[in-house]
């Protein structure tokens, strides 16, 4: 047990890092799994290996493609952000679990919901907020630039976390700090 120990950590934080990026885009970091199992640079847990499928790949460019276009559409931003808000808590501990390779079931499972779908839930619920201050102070034309911010935390999240899992989470833990000190700052009644 003690020699599966560190294989088991890599999991777990595959699973978070990927659970992060998936707070900021739904569609992508699955998308990047995909392509990754497919072309061999990562194992799935045996219930995710359709995620590698050609029909899986072709529907999630679909859908990423779509997401991505969708979040510079004024009103529709805002909108997309009550919805990927609750659906971001599933979909990190989805991704999570699909990459948790070294982990019985049970212990998966419990991970993903807690830390993959805690994280997901906390990165999308700050960007939202970010988005909503954007929308109020700028009338909406600041969020192009929380969308391409969005977009490219995903895209490098997703990378990082395969490439390097653990300094992913260390960049998650540091974000999610930075995150909550922003918030602090966003929420607090002015003076």
């Amino acid at each position: 047990m003690d020699a599966q120990l560190p294989a088991m950590l890599l999991s777990v934080a595959l699973g978070v890092g990927l659970a992060a990026a998936t707070g900021l885009r739904l569609f992508l970091p699955f998308l990047v799994v995909g392509i990754a199992a497919n072309s061999g640079h990562l194992e799935l847990a045996p219930a995710f290996e359709w995620l590698a499928s050609t029909p899986a790949l072709v529907m999630l460019s679909v859908a990423t493609v779509i997401e991505v276009l969708a979040y510079y559409l004024p009103g529709v931003d805002n909108l997309l952000d009550a919805i990927a808000t609750p659906a971001a808590i599933v979909a990190g501990a989805v991704v999570a679990a699909a990459v948790m390779t070294d982990l019985p079931p049970i212990v998966r499972w419990t991970t993903a919901l807690i830390a993959g779908g805690g994280v997901a839930g906390l990165t999308q619920g700050v960007t939202a907020l970010l988005r909503a201050k954007s929308t109020a102070f700028t009338g909406g034309l600041g969020n192009g630039a929380v969308a391409t911010g969005e977009l490219g935390g995903s895209i490098a999240m997703a990378f990082l976390a395969i490439a390097a899992p653990v300094l992913a989470v260390a960049l998650v833990i540091a974000l999610i700090w930075i995150a909550v000190r922003f918030a602090r700052r966003l929420l607090r009644p002015a003076r």
